[in-house]
């Protein structure tokens, strides 16, 4: 079996692919364990005084096979696309295989695979929440998987792993009514056989989890710290400017967090700190970005990359801020050692709408307390812009 063959990565967003990047620079060239799987994530500089020790995260990567099962929403698809070029200049090769937008499309794209994931001998998953992932667990023969992080979704994971729960992201747990409920009991026998992939750990078969989360391993599963080693070896250090940049983030578009709420905190915040410019999530709509350019006076960018690539080339402000989210996590390890402050806004549980998860208010808080080496900023009630 060749070594593109023996490792398969599925990634279904620009940031499991930096991850599977991350992976797969952390194991070294020669595919080798660099030190012992962690039981848990160690605060930074225990870990680097370690990883230092071991001789950890030296070397190449060993090339990758990556299947890119895209979204249909043009951010999405057009960072990915900018992060495949990235892959493959690294040695990796990469393939896109659509699995949505027609009716026939996740079908197509599962008889194409099937080989491939019936071969792989270790299987990387950018996200055990994604049901066409867990379609493609049942067809894992492979004696490792490797979860590599798809953001704040790694901590719900390894909670609802660690407690034997579905695996249902955070803000849909419950939702959908009567409906929902019904697919979810249809695709039940699927989702449990995904979680037992990483459960049930037969002899020889190993599960390690790659991230940059707070988490700690439940009993047969390993973790390794991703501290953004590939990036800060490949960009940067970025030219900083005066001013304070804000991070979006999607909470409106996911029906957590109420739009008016969410307008009214981002001119507040711009408004503090002198902020200057606003790092549009992915997800964001054009609307509610149109709005916030209008009542803030902030300049809007839609970054091509995931942010910590985008961070680490530069220029950014010397401080950047962010509600709880994936970056008040990552940032701080791509941008070790560059002056750079990261401050985190929690969310008031006023902003909450009526609809978001009852486990919202607790996640998000969790977010943003077991956040390292950043500035916490306090939330406080902002009046509803109208």
């Amino acid at each position: 079996m060749t070594p593109t063959a023996a490792t398969l990565a599925l990634v279904e967003s620009p940031v499991q692919l930096l991850n599977a990047l991350e992976w797969a620079h952390a194991r070294g060239a020669d595919d080798a364990v660099r030190g012992p799987l962690l039981g848990s994530v160690p605060r930074q500089p225990a870990y680097r005084e370690a990883h230092r020790e071991q001789g950890g995260g030296a070397g190449g990567a060993a090339p990758l096979r990556i299947v890119v099962l895209p979204p249909t929403d043009p951010m999405s698809r057009g960072q990915l696309r900018r992060m495949a070029g990235l892959a493959r200049d690294e040695g990796h090769e990469v393939r896109w295989q659509e699995a949505r937008g027609g009716k026939l499309a996740p079908f197509k794209a599962l008889v194409a695979l099937v080989r491939e994931v019936r071969a792989a001998r270790r299987v990387v998953i950018g996200d055990p929440f994604s049901r066409y992932v867990q379609l493609l667990l049942t067809l894992v023969r492979a004696d490792e998987l490797v979860v590599v992080d798809d953001g704040t979704a790694t901590m719900e994971f390894i909670d609802r792993t660690a407690r034997g729960e579905r695996l249902v992201r955070w803000h849909r747990a419950g939702g959908g009514g009567l409906p929902g409920r019904i697919r979810e009991l249809a695709y039940a026998p699927v989702s449990g056989t995904a979680r037992r992939r990483f459960t049930a750990v037969r002899k020889g078969r190993r599960v390690e989890v790659f991230t940059s989360m707070p988490v700690t391993a439940p009993p047969g599963m390993g973790l390794r710290l991703n501290d953004f080693g590939w990036t800060r070896s490949r960009f940067g250090p970025p030219r900083l400017t005066k001013g304070t940049d804000l991070v979006g983030t999607s909470l409106v578009e996911t029906g957590v967090v109420d739009p008016d709420r969410y307008l009214a905190a981002v001119r507040a915040l711009a408004r503090e700190h002198g902020a200057t410019r606003y790092f549009a999530h992915r997800r964001e709509s054009p609307d509610k970005l149109r709005a916030l350019s209008e009542a803030t006076g902030l300049e809007i960018v839609r970054p091509d990359l995931p942010l910590e690539l985008i961070a680490r080339r530069g220029p950014v402000g010397r401080t950047v801020v962010s509600f709880p989210s994936t970056v008040v996590h990552t940032l701080p390890y791509a941008l070790a050692g560059t002056g750079v402050t990261v401050a985190v806004r929690e969310i008031d549980p006023a902003w909450l709408t009526r609809n978001a998860s009852p486990r919202a208010r607790g996640f998000l808080a969790g977010v943003a307390g077991t956040a390292r080496d950043v500035r916490r900023l306090p939330a406080h009630t902002a009046q509803t812009a109208r």
